[in-house]
């Protein structure tokens, strides 16, 4: 989940969160003790760096460390765990990185190079389906030297690679505590970062406390953070309102946004605070579908969507249309779907289902999750379904689950056609091309293109200034046109609502919009 206009994501969401704690702290934010309480739509659907490649990493970047992060105001990776890392040769086929010196887990074991080398590798022996083993797909091996420089050696050129070691995926992870071969599912934590997992309860709360040992970057600010899990923004607003929780972070829906920033006199002087964002939403057409899996069939529905009226009626001016997979503020972007489609048009759309000797109205289930990317999900695939029913060519049955079964749904091949979000790990196109593409795309519906998989993306790979590398992904996005895999619909802006009275908010989210916690304080009163 990154990407080039990392800046503007990370400085323009300025006020992420508030405080609910007791103590104060100055305007420079420096630290008494205090408690944060954080209210969230997007909870964990695992506590294993091994499995996660969605929102657990919100929780995991703050409990865990990994060789390379994002500071505030970075763009690039800089050494987090490690003291230095950096490509050995001019082709960026091996990076190596050096550790700090006296780093331990909570438990208090010692950190070196093998259990550096041990987090990486059971990554790609477990490779959970729809996992971040898809990250590593240029990494060949990795070396240790000593107790600290680790080596990783790559079976390609690829200039990304030190943002995949960015992401909280690649967290460090004590052997002893965490199986070679499985993920652990104990509901436990163990790890090396700013905070420790005091105490957890699946889909309701999440406890940290400031972990004592931790040798990092973050400058904590705060000494404990409550994180509340909620299945609808309703209740997570009213929360707010009434001061039991101090700032929300993904899941207002339009509604909600637009109500916080017109009655502003009358909700206790919260802000809000919005950011360009480079997340998106799109579908996913499962091939071995009987009707999905009929190009024409895709491409009818591709024909009919109106993304002006769905952003308008659902979202409100709260997102953009979208017309290609890497989005605006990306190099690469293009308006792909746009330029071959036109306007929505239900005669076109009949000739290619007519011409296909397809019979209409055609029968589909489009599936999506309920507790993922906030309240307005239901009702844009209402609208969705009324857009494409309208036409005459297609009755539509929706589908819902919450995240995590409907992620064990899609990963299994179970749905027809369902409806995906996508926060980019890092800010570059790549990041919005190859998770979807090849035998493990993480929409778990291999995607096999060997043009991409097997030409663009080493291509793009070996061009170290990433702002050069437009000319491949914009031909990769012609022939995701072509193939009408993946539908692009939207483009996001993020917003926080948060109390006047919280400061920090501005540099709490790094390049992947996963928030810093630490960076968090309570302004003083006098």
């Amino acid at each position: 989940m990154f990407y080039r206009s990392r800046l503007q994501a990370s400085a323009a969401l300025a006020s992420l969160t508030l405080l609910a704690g007791c103590g104060l702290l100055s305007d420079s934010g420096s630290e008494t003790e205090q408690r944060i309480s954080v209210g969230t739509t997007s909870s964990p659907s695992t506590l294993d760096p091994a499995a996660a490649w969605d929102g657990s990493w919100e929780l995991m970047r703050n409990v865990f460390q990994t060789l390379v992060s994002f500071p505030t105001g970075s763009t690039s990776p800089e050494p987090d765990a490690a003291e230095e890392c950096g490509f050995t040769d001019s082709s960026s086929m091996a990076y190596r990185c050096t550790l700090r010196p006296g780093l331990k887990f909570s438990n208090g074991d010692k950190i070196d190079a093998e259990t550096v080398k041990y987090s990486i590798d059971r990554i790609k022996t477990i490779k959970v389906k729809g996992g971040p083993a898809g990250l590593l797909g240029s990494l060949d091996r990795v070396e240790t030297k000593g107790d600290d420089e680790v080596i990783f050696h790559l079976a390609k050129a690829d200039a990304t690679f030190p943002f995949i070691l960015a992401t909280p995926a690649m967290s460090i992870v004590p052997p002893g505590e965490y199986p070679a071969d499985r993920i652990r599912d104990d509901g436990k934590v163990t790890g090396s970062g700013p905070y420790v997992l005091d105490s957890y309860e699946q889909g309701k709360q999440a406890d940290l406390t400031k972990n004592p040992g931790y040798k990092g970057f973050a400058d904590r600010k705060n000494s404990a953070v409550t994180i509340r899990y909620f299945d609808d923004s309703a209740p997570m607003v009213e929360a707010l309102k009434n001061k039991e929780i101090d700032a929300t972070y993904r899941g207002l829906t339009a509604e909600e946004v637009i109500g916080l920033e017109d009655n502003k006199k009358d909700n206790n002087g919260l802000q809000i605070v919005e950011s360009v964002g480079a997340d998106i939403r799109f579908l996913v057409f499962n091939p071995k579908d009987p009707a999905a899996g009929k190009l024409a069939v895709r491409q009818a529905v591709a024909q009919l969507v109106n993304r002006d009226a769905l952003v308008a009626k659902v979202y409100r001016g709260t997102a953009e249309p979208l017309y290609s997979m890497v989005p605006k503020g990306i190099a690469g972007h293009a308006t792909s779907f746009f330029d071959t489609y036109g306007d929505p048009d239900v005669a076109k759309a009949g000739e290619l289902l007519s011409e296909a000797g397809i019979t209409a109205p055609v029968k589909m289930t489009f599936w999506y999750t309920t507790d993922r990317y906030g309240s307005s999900t239901a009702t844009e695939f209402a609208e969705l379904k009324r857009q494409l029913e309208a036409s005459g060519l297609f009755r539509i049955t929706l589908r819902s689950a919450p995240w995590k079964s409907f992620q064990e749904g899609f990963n299994k091949g179970a749905y027809p056609v369902f409806g995906r979000g996508w926060f980019p790990d890092f800010p570059d196109p790549d990041n919005f091309v190859a998770p979807f593409v090849g035998e493990d795309s993480v929409t778990g519906t291999p995607y096999l293109s060997n043009e991409i998989t097997r030409e663009l993306l080493p291509s793009s790979r070996k061009e170290s200034d990433r702002g050069a590398v437009s000319d491949q992904f914009k031909r990769a996005q012609d022939i995701l046109v072509k193939d009408v895999r993946l539908l692009p619909l939207w483009q996001g802006k993020l917003y926080v609502a948060a109390g006047e009275d919280i400061g920090g908010g501005e540099r709490a989210l790094d390049p992947q919009t996963v928030m810093q916690m630490w960076e968090l304080y309570r302004k003083t009163s006098w």
